[in-house]
């Protein structure tokens, strides 16, 4: 049985090494997602993103809790700061979330030096899950900032996860990472101004363009479970407003239009590197750049024309 009909089948051993397949971008990871393309879209897949300490990983945790509850199946997706040495995943999210039996298959992936809070391999395994059969996928992000802002392009529905206390919290609702939120959670409801920051978030909500789906502001504390059912039910909410948006058709042509160009564009920087190191320029043009001899957007030119300048 090949390692694409075997994922199809639930195998979550196939499924595991599927995952580290695409991870390592292994050659074979090409035939496992183009035999498993045709099984996917089926999911809802759900963004956590916010400033490192908030409470993400614990807010996944209920949430999946509270969909194993429901009978729903779920696969998490926690990308993780890299280690310098070895590029893999540093946290260790899953041994938080390993208790939650056969109904949930969590799996750390490395961010590897990605910008946008996310790893080069999130699409390929988000489409391993789907194919998987799980009904909902937690997609974590790493701690993000202002402009980690790419999950909204892989979610159907993006949670921002803000926290009292961690400082200036109006400077934390920027333009980047307020615009992509479907649903605001303020999570540790029980410190010292929740409240407030509750209120500045709805504030700022309302100075924002008009949609068809106005942004909830919810409040939680994940680490006792308080709030996890209103947030779950403002998920399917919006999943369900999206199917009535006639805008949804056109948003998927330009989801599968960026997936395409992002796909071309690592197709070739590949090829034209392999190129580079098989002729012996590689070595040389790294040297140059390290040592101020060369501009990299030039020796980027030499490496994709294959001509000397």
């Amino acid at each position: 049985m090949s390692l694409g009909k075997a994922v199809l089948e639930g195998d979550r051993r196939a499924l595991a090494r599927a995952l580290t397949l695409v991870e390592n971008q292994h050659p074979d990871a090409e035939e496992i997602v183009r035999d498993i393309h045709g099984h996917t879209g089926h999911a809802i897949v759900v963004g956590i993103t916010g400033a490192p300490g908030v409470g993400k990983s614990t807010l996944v945790d209920r949430l999946a809790g509270h969909f194993l509850a429901a009978g729903r199946t779920v696969g998490i997706l926690a990308v993780d700061p890299s280690s310098p040495f070895t590029g893999g995943a540093l946290l260790g999210d899953r041994i938080r979330m390993e208790g939650r039996g056969s109904g949930v298959f969590m799996r750390s992936i490395a961010a590897r030096g990605q910008l946008g809070g996310l790893a080069r391999s999130t699409p390929r395994a988000i489409q391993l899950l789907e194919a998987a059969g799980r009904d909902f996928i937690l997609l974590e992000t790493v701690g993000a900032g202002q402009s980690e802002v790419d999950v909204m392009g892989y979610a159907d529905t993006t949670l921002v996860v803000v926290a009292p206390g961690l400082g200036d919290d109006v400077q934390a609702f920027k333009a980047g990472i307020l615009e992509i939120g479907d649903i605001f959670v303020v999570n540790k409801a029980d410190r010292p101004g929740a409240d407030q920051t509750a209120r500045e978030l709805r504030q700022m909500l309302s100075l924002g363009p008009r949609r068809a789906w106005r942004p909830p502001v919810l409040s939680t504390t994940a680490q006792t479970g308080e709030g996890i059912g209103e947030i779950a039910e403002a998920i399917l909410e919006h999943k369900a407003s999206m199917e009535r948006d006639p805008e949804v058709g056109v948003r998927h042509l330009h989801e599968a239009e960026r997936f395409l160009r992002q796909a071309v564009a690592e197709q070739l920087a590949d090829a034209a590197v392999a190129r580079a190191k098989a002729s012996g320029r590689w070595a040389p043009l790294v040297e140059e750049v390290a040592h101020r001899r060369k501009d990299p957007i030039w020796a980027a030119r030499e490496i994709v024309s294959g001509e000397e300048r």
